[in-house]
């Protein structure tokens, strides 16, 4: 059960102060009745709720995909760089939070919820949630590279290793790893003397990127991709 006027507001029909003016006009029906008190509970899962002709869906999280572009944060604010969640042009877009972080220049599969509990569940260290890259490098990497990658690098103090490389193209390699450092990606193509021209991640754990986003775009996550990270 919710209030109606926390209901109203969740769905960005106004502040609480402005949604409870609208409730009180008689402008809000439930189940067919007109309602003026903002205090009126609710159930979201069962009763109609209308508002300006509009049936209203009530949803309390929300799981987006993204095909993140270079050029933006991943973050709320950032004083150089344009945010994802200028990307996303639905009313609950600043209530977003990511799940895990691409730089600026990296591209590719991007998760954004307000949900704390499955974003934690998927960024939690404990978990070692995999994530696969496509980078594009400066030199081939030689057989005693990858092996050194495959044996650990050192980064802040600690060893990170690579679970599985392939190569792609001439010098475009597929790499998994099972962490989230600061420029792991990087730092550890510069632990074997290499430099990463461009990154893309292209899978978190099972779920892949989906091939039909074109950079920019989004789409909600269906229940099982949400399942599949451990929402």
């Amino acid at each position: 059960m919710i209030r109606l006027d926390k209901y109203l507001a969740h769905l960005k029909y106004g502040t609480r102060r402005e949604v409870k003016k609208i409730i009180r006009s008689g402008e809000v029906t439930v189940n067919g009745e007109v309602v003026r008190n903002d205090d009126y509970k609710i159930d979201e899962t069962k009763d109609e709720v209308i508002y300006d002709g509009f049936i209203l869906d009530y949803q309390e999280f929300y799981y987006i995909m993204m095909n993140k572009p270079d050029g933006y944060v991943s973050s709320n604010n950032d004083e150089l760089d344009p945010s994802v969640l200028h990307l996303v042009f639905e009313p609950y877009a600043f209530d977003l939070q990511c799940v895990g972080r691409l730089d600026v220049d990296t591209k590719g599969l991007l998760i954004l919820t307000n949900d704390g509990k499955f974003n934690h569940a998927v960024t939690s260290p404990k978990r070692h949630v995999e994530k696969e890259y496509v980078m594009d490098l400066e030199h081939p990497l030689q057989e005693a590279d990858i092996q050194q990658l495959y044996d650990g690098v050192c980064i802040d103090d600690e060893i990170s290793k690579a679970i599985k490389i392939k190569q792609i193209a001439d010098m475009q390699y597929a790499m998994v790893i099972d962490e989230g450092k600061y420029h792991q990606v990087k730092r550890m193509m510069h632990a074997v003397h290499n430099e990463v021209l461009g990154l893309k991640r292209i899978r978190i754990g099972d779920l892949y990127l989906d091939e039909n986003l074109d950079e920019g775009e989004y789409r909600a996550l269906t229940k099982e991709e949400v399942e599949i990270l451990g929402g």
